[in-house]
């Protein structure tokens, strides 16, 4: 394996909650009203150190979306999506911008989000 490179961010930054790798800046977030497997999730308009999975058709609650799974290139956790393409009019401002797992994540400030409801019961992998 080669030598890793990682972009080093400076700011309010979320990065890795398994290895402190940075992905993105307070700066950067679209929206925090979104939803996933594991309850909030951030909608990013971009990110770093990231690498990608195949593209798929994925059913959201906003309807059919064509997305790439987001991997951690620290250390390989999964830790979002990025959408590639929305069937929908309405959702094609999600084109090219990244969803990051608020569980999977850390804040700015160090904190790791737990939502309880994710805890108990879960949620569909959908998005707000």
């Amino acid at each position: 394996m080669g030598r890793l490179f990682l972009i080093t961010l400076e700011g309010n930054i979320y990065s890795c909650k398994h290895c402190q790798t940075h992905f993105g800046l307070s700066e950067d977030i679209l929206s925090k009203s979104f939803h996933c497997k594991h309850g909030k999730a951030y909608l990013f308009d971009k990110v770093v150190n990231v690498t990608f999975g195949d593209k798929e058709e994925r059913m959201m609650m906003t309807g059919m979306h064509i997305v790439v799974d987001i991997f951690c290139v620290g250390c390989g956790s999964i830790v979002g999506w990025k959408y590639e393409a929305a069937h929908e009019k309405s959702q094609k401002y999600k084109e090219g911008k990244f969803i990051l797992e608020r569980f999977k994540i850390l804040g700015p400030d160090g904190s790791h989000y737990m939502d309880q409801e994710a805890q108990i019961g879960g949620s569909d992998p959908d998005d707000a």
